[in-house]
């Protein structure tokens, strides 16, 4: 595997691979990479000739300094596992390589006010952040798929509308969730979990699977009313729980057979969780 620093040496080599006729897979990351990241370059490994990862922590995506100081960082760790995984280019840059003309650098994307709901409402101007960088490491390694996570759901269905605004023939593949044995997705996140606080998380899973089970049998309403309530009981701090469409991420009152998503966001402790399932 072949660690590059800098934007110069490193698109000097993807076009020298891109020229051959390999197939480039693209993983941006912002590193303490645990099993969900490994099945998302699994998955490009697989599917590609040549497979890049990005490890980048993106300070404009963070909505306090405290939060961004606080993310795990494990660059040897994270070095040694993606060669194992058969990763083919490491991108580790500064900020400076990213954010050369400083941090409001960049197009201004219309999102269609994708990013204001859920997510966008409790971390303001998170979303900005991260089509900012996104597209930034687009610029940079112009790959021909690129692969996220299911678990930031918001996050890849604004990928998505970003690809479809700056016209990119970029293909977007999504990877689904892993999880613990309790069902708390894994995340960089998990590892400042206490072991309790790492108990109770599971109410999460369980009241995302109580609503897939439920769906058409009781009202919307009362599913999201009852999911709130378990994940208050068992001692978490939930910001929402909601049934929405994939596509724009609008809520729904009333069930109808279209294709949904159930989404929550809690605190445990000092953490702030994040998950989904698909209901179809």
């Amino acid at each position: 595997m072949q660690v590059f620093i800098k934007v110069a040496p490193v698109q000097k080599r993807i076009n020298f691979l891109r020229v051959k006729g390999k197939t480039i897979g693209f993983v941006p990351t912002m590193g303490a990479l645990h099993e969900g990241h490994m099945s998302i370059i699994t998955e490009s490994v697989l599917k590609n000739d040549v497979t890049v990862c990005s490890i980048f922590v993106n300070p404009t995506q963070f909505n306090s300094r405290e939060d961004l100081l606080k993310y795990p960082r494990s660059k040897q760790e994270d070095t040694g596992k993606l060669a194992k995984a058969g990763v083919d280019i490491l991108f580790y840059p500064n900020e400076k390589e990213i954010y050369p003309e400083g941090y409001g650098s960049g197009p201004v994307i219309n999102l269609n006010s994708l990013d204001t709901v859920w997510e966008g409402k409790f971390r303001p101007g998170h979303f900005a952040g991260v089509v900012q960088v996104v597209n930034r490491l687009l610029d940079i390694v112009k790959p021909d798929n690129l692969y996220m996570g299911q678990k930031d759901f918001q996050q890849f269905t604004i990928i998505q509308r970003m690809l479809k605004e700056i016209k990119s023939s970029v293909n977007l593949i999504i990877v689904p969730t892993i999880r613990e044995e309790n069902g708390l997705a894994m995340s960089s996140r998990n590892m400042r979990l206490s072991s309790d606080d790492r108990k109770k998380a599971a109410i999460l899973y369980k009241m995302l699977s109580f609503t897939k089970v439920n769906l058409g049998k009781l009202a919307i309403s009362d599913i999201e009313a009852h999911a709130l309530n378990e994940i208050n009981n068992m001692g978490l701090k939930p910001e929402y729980f909601k049934i929405v469409r994939t596509d724009d991420l609008s809520e729904i009152t009333e069930y109808r057979s279209e294709k949904l998503v159930a989404i929550v966001a809690a605190w445990a402790g000092d953490v702030r969780l994040i998950d989904n399932l698909l209901l179809y």
